[in-house]
This record gives C-alpha cells, sequence and structure tokens, in this order.
C-alpha cells in the first residue's frame, strides 16, 4: 500500500485521515501525511549495541533505514502472529525511519475536533499517546511518534546547543503565542526561546486554545499588534490542527497582520505548499530551532 500524495486534504479545513493499525489487541493511528508506504516485513540486519527498541536496519530502494519495533517502545508484548505483521515506512522531522506493527487495518478520516486529550490519570508521565479517538466502538490512540525517535534518538529533538550557537542574545520585548500539544517540546520551547532571549511567551496545548486566547483580545477591544507580534504553531494537535489556525488567523480581519510561523515535523517538499495555502509567513522543520529563532527574529511585529 503506498501512499498517494493526491490523497492529501484541502489545507486548513481542521481534518485529518489516519492509517489505523493493531498491536496486540489494541488499536493505534498514524497520519497518512507521515506515511510513505506500508509493506510486509522484509528481513532486518541486527545492528550491534543498538538502542533495544531498534530491531536494526533494511534497505528499501536503495536506501539504508532503521526499523523500530512499536510494541517495545510502548511496552506491549511481541506480535502473536507475524505472520500478519507490517512495516509502516514513514518521513518527518527530515528522516525516514520504518515502523513495526502487528497489524494494519485502514484509513480514516476525521475531524481534529474527534480526538480528545488524554487524561492524566490513565495516561501517565511517560506516556506517547497524544490523542483517543473513538471510532466505531473503538478506542483508537494517537501515538505520538516523535516521542518515540526522540527517546531512542535524543540527538533528534530539539537542542539548546543550538541556539547557544547563535551567539550572545539581547533580551526581547517581543510577546510570542506558541500552541504545541506536546507538554515536552513545551518546555523545550520555553526554554530554547528564552536562551534566544524571548521571556515573554504565551504557550497553548492547541489551536483551539490560542485563537480563543487572541479572539478574547480582539473582543477586549486590545490592540492585537500591541500585545502580540508573533505566532508559532505546530500542525498536529487535538480539537484544532495548525492550518486551521494559521487560517482563522489569517481569515479574522483584526488578526491578519499577525506573523504566523508553523514549526513542526510534517514540513516537507511534498507538504509545504499546504502552509502556504493557509497563509503562513514561514515554515520550519522540528527540530531546527535555529532556523526557528532566526525566522521569528526576521517576522516579529
Amino acid at each position: 500500500m503506498e501512499n498517494n500524495k493526491g490523497i492529501l486534504l484541502e489545507s486548513g479545513t481542521n481534518e485529518l485521515e489516519i492509517v489505523e493499525f493493531g498491536i496486540g489487541k489494541n488499536h493505534f493511528g498514524i497520519n497518512v501525511i507521515k506515511v510513505r508506504e506500508i509493506i510486509n516485513p522484509v528481513p532486518v540486519t541486527i545492528v550491534p549495541n543498538s538502542h533495544p527498541h531498534v530491531e536494526g536496519i533494511i534497505e528499501l530502494r536503495g536506501e539504508v533505514l532503521p526499523v523500530v519495533d512499536v510494541a517495545k517502545a510502548i511496552g506491549f508484548p511481541d506480535s502473536e502472529t507475524p505472520e500478519k505483521d507490517k512495516f509502516i515506512v514513514t518521513e518527518f522531522n527530515q528522516q525516514k525511519i520504518v515502523f513495526h506493527v502487528h497489524s494494519v487495518s485502514q484509513i480514516h478520516r476525521i475531524s481534529w475536533q474527534q480526538i480528545e486529550k488524554p487524561s492524566q490519570m490513565y495516561k501517565g508521565a511517560e506516556s506517547q499517546i497524544i490523542g483517543v479517538i473513538k471510532l466505531n466502538g473503538q478506542m483508537i490512540f494517537l501515538l505520538d511518534f516523535e516521542k518515540i525517535v526522540v527517546e531512542i534518538n535524543p540527538e533528534s529533538g530539539i537542542n539548546m546547543e543550538r541556539v547557544q550557537k547563535l551567539g550572545k542574545r539581547e533580551r526581547s520585548n517581543k510577546h510570542l503565542v506558541v500552541a504545541e500539544d506536546s507538554p515536552l517540546l513545551r518546555k523545550l520551547l520555553h526554554d530554547t526561546l528564552e536562551e534566544a532571549g524571548y521571556h515573554y511567551i504565551e504557550f497553548f496545548e492547541n489551536g483551539n486554545e490560542a485563537y480563543q486566547y487572541l479572539e478574547n483580545m480582539v473582543n477586549k477591544g486590545s490592540n492585537i499588534e500591541q500585545e502580540v507580534q508573533l505566532v508559532i504553531t505546530d500542525i498536529e494537535m487535538p480539537q484544532m490542527d495548525g492550518h486551521h489556525l494559521t487560517k482563522k488567523i489569517k481569515e479574522n480581519n483584526h488578526l491578519s497582520k499577525l506573523p504566523v510561523i508553523i514549526f513542526s515535523s510534517l514540513i516537507t517538499d511534498d507538504l509545504r505548499h499546504k502552509g502556504q495555502m493557509v497563509g503562513a509567513n514561514a515554515q520550519v522543520s522540528k527540530p531546527e530551532i535555529e532556523e526557528l529563532v532566526r525566522l521569528i527574529d526576521q517576522h516579529a511585529l
């Protein structure tokens, strides 16, 4: 099953398509945008002293790709029916990775509004779940594949040293609004942007909360350009994604002058046009934090 780029949705509709896959008896999902193709398992070459979640490497169309055992990464038992297992070949965060799962069933088209934020009561501090979808009487967990990868290779995450290489920074009085659903990334962004001189930052867990904050300012009669100088948004977020947030800002006469930078693992040559269509002023791929800082410097009102 190869991902046909033609099925990608119109930008800014607040919808996504997920590939449903199984680990044990549980159902999980991955955004179709991350999926290059789905193949039957091929022989894996074991790499000495690799991370326990990494099965090894395979060669696919001339490229050497790592294979991650999703069951091990989320603390589940091995497959009971290995003959049904699948490899999901993905591309995000500027890298290609193969995820070994136990089954793949179908593609669902859903709204981000259908995705609930997981409760701390059952999710736990180290959970890789970023959303829960109730569909056809089943619970589908949307997995945080970026977190799984960073746990295996911390160097693939946001790195403070990259900002420090920009040299000594002056303290900025610019006010930023950031929409990012991952608590880990919110903390990393807070620390790295402070290092870059940006101390006035309002963080929100999704696009809906960020937009309500901006809209409330407008309703109070605030001069938005004095209150906020820039918006930074992820793409994948429960309730409202970053493309829809950008579109709503740019279509609102009181907010349209606000610069919006999309900072996401989904910024690729194939997908950059989606951000352009909704009016993003700039787009940068995670984890390129130093490039994000340069764009903030450039675009903040």
